[in-house]
């Protein structure tokens, strides 16, 4: 096979022989060995070095808050005395913690490099500069480096039942931090890592870290610390949740519930007496390094606030959602009274259909943005639940349409940025609604299925979702609806049984009277044959009697905000019935 020869070929294709000018050949050569058809050409183009890593410009490489990136950031910083303060502070806790030995990289292992994660926290007012050793974990091998890797992690909707919990009953509600989380982990791997740069030991830049605990940014790490956390609430007597493997209760002496929920190495305690939660705080610090964050007033970038002698509790996103509008621009925009008007109708249609429109969308930051206000949404903000559902099906492709749609959102946040899910205001009883429109969506036309349960006045769960199926018939996609409701129904009711309330089977509201008779009978076959049996999954919970299905009026279901686009008044009439005021 002759060798593949690219000087040549052009020379070919243009139909002329290569110029010996352009070659780089020294006068003083030697001839072409036999196996050699020319010298090989080099490139005469001037090199130049990447003015983004010019030192100079190392201001670029800062985060929004000027915190580093790098260890050399960190010493050519301004205040890089601080942060060297705060690096030692973080290699004194890990040896203090015996999370490594150095010794010798036996033969066929790789040690995992690790990097310095800089981070500046207001604390009353004013910085804490705070620096963490991260492992990078995706250096590990799996097999040899970890085994299993998934931890389970608190779902918001245990997070606002509990405070619903605490608002009626008026429990006390405490915070607690762990320091350090990863380093109460026991590793079962044998794990090398490198040593951390500006610590290297002298005399000792050859030996490697041998991991005896766990570190952040190890692929187990979080599941280690769990395993240890979780081991230390069963010994003392406190029952893990089926729902919610997160979520630990116990009886006190007088029969009222003591509640821990834990987010990683945050975590509430909820309990009728003072001393009850001084006691948990007690065990807790024997055995982990914690802090004491008292009341609980922030948790996840929520706000809690609180009205004891009223018996309500507030959680809200203002500061969060500053920070949103400020990020995309938008905190001088003009409010709106609703995320999306009703005659907004965005599809397919409007994404960009030339590489010259395509070019225009690449530097907007449509998937930042969709992001940002889904957190939102998750959270605190049920009201914009549709909203956002619809602009996060275009992130493949947005077109300028699909964005004016993201600003709207953010407008509608920005005139409304102040308002909070109320819990308190009414019992302790679950209940639920849930509505669909039909063929909402323009491109597939399918339907939309919308549900959401209110425990003490406010929301404790909602959902905004596009059907698996394409419903024929309105009776279709609101039985479709209250077969996705009724799966949530049960999740809550065994929660809230968990968390010690009475259990009682909930109430689920719809507007539909031809879903409630085909749910609860099997009638109009001719009609329905089609329907996937998985949807008659609701006929059997109403047969056993898990929940209570009953016919609301359109004007009287909140769910119907979840559905579709609302005028204002109708916007404002739903969300208020679910506690965001």
């Amino acid at each position: 096979m002759q060798p593949n020869n690219n000087a040549e070929n052009g020379a070919e294709n243009n139909g002329q022989q290569p110029n010996n000018d352009d070659l780089d050949i020294p006068p003083d050569a030697n001839p072409l060995p036999n196996n050699v058809d020319h010298w090989v050409r080099r490139s005469t183009r001037i090199r130049r070095n990447v003015s983004r890593f010019d030192p100079s410009l190392h201001y670029i490489m800062l985060t929004d808050e000027g915190e580093p990136l790098t260890y050399k950031e960190a010493k050519a910083c301004e205040h890089n005395n601080k942060w060297e303060l705060a690096m030692q502070e973080e290699i004194k806790a890990l040896h203090s913690n015996n999370t490594w030995d150095l010794v010798e990289l036996p033969k066929g292992r790789k040690a995992i490099p690790n990097k310095w994660v800089y981070k500046i926290k207001t604390v009353d007012d004013k910085p804490k500069y705070k620096a963490r050793l991260v492992a990078k974990g995706y250096a590990q091998t799996k097999g040899i480096d970890f085994q299993e890797v998934f931890s389970p992690v608190v779902k918001m909707t245990t997070l606002r039942v509990l405070f619903a919990i605490v608002a009626a009953l008026d429990l006390e509600l405490d915070q607690m931090d762990v320091h350090t989380a990863p380093l109460h982990g026991d590793i079962d791997e044998e794990l090398y890592m490198k040593q951390p740069e500006g610590f290297v030991i002298p005399g000792k830049e050859h030996l490697v870290c041998k991991l005896n605990r766990s570190l952040y940014g190890l692929k187990q790490a979080s599941r280690q610390w769990y395993k240890k956390f979780d081991a230390f609430m069963l010994k003392h007597g406190y029952k893990r949740s089926h729902a919610d493997h997160c979520l630990y209760t116990k009886r006190d002496e007088s029969g009222s519930p003591i509640i821990l929920v834990l987010y990683v190495d945050d975590m509430l305690i909820a309990a009728k007496k003072r001393s009850t939660v001084d006691v948990l705080k007690k065990q807790l610090k024997s055995a982990f390094s914690m802090k004491d964050l008292g009341g609980a007033e922030h948790v996840l970038g929520v706000r809690i606030r609180r009205q004891r002698e009223q018996h309500t509790l507030y959680l809200s996103q203002e500061k969060y959602i500053d920070k949103v509008l400020d990020r995309f621009c938008m905190a001088d925009a003009k409010p709106l009274g609703v995320p999306l008007q009703p005659y907004d109708k965005i599809s397919k249609e409007d994404c960009p259909k030339t590489q010259e429109a395509i070019n225009d969308m690449q530097g907007v930051p449509y998937a930042s943005a969709c992001g940002s206000l889904m957190y939102a949404m998750v959270a605190t903000r049920p009201d914009i639940a549709y909203a956002v559902g619809v602009v996060s099906r275009f992130m493949a492709n947005p077109g300028k349409a699909h964005w004016n749609a993201v600003k709207s959102i953010m407008r509608y946040l920005k005139g409304t940025k102040n308002k909070c899910l109320c819990y308190g205001k009414d019992p302790l009883e679950l209940k639920g609604f849930c509505d669909s429109d039909m063929g909402g969506n323009v491109d597939t036309r399918k339907s939309t299925s919308g549900y959401v349960f209110t425990l003490a006045g406010g929301a404790v769960s909602w959902c905004s979702r596009l059907q698996k199926v394409v419903a024929l018939s309105t009776t279709e996609a609101e039985y479709i609806s209250v077969t996705e409701a009724s799966k949530e129904a049960i999740w809550l009711a065994r929660l809230c049984s968990e968390f010690g309330l009475p259990e009682k089977a909930p109430m689920l509201g719809c507007d539909s009277q031809s879903a409630i008779c085909l749910a609860k009978n099997a009638m109009f076959h001719s009609c329905t044959k089609h329907i996937d049996v998985c949807f008659h999954f609701i006929r059997e919970v109403l047969e056993d009697g898990l929940i209570t299905l009953i016919k609301v009026h359109t004007s009287q279901n909140p769910a119907d905000v979840l559905t579709k686009c609302l005028p204002k008044a109708q916007h404002q009439i739903c969300i208020q019935m679910v506690g965001v005021m």
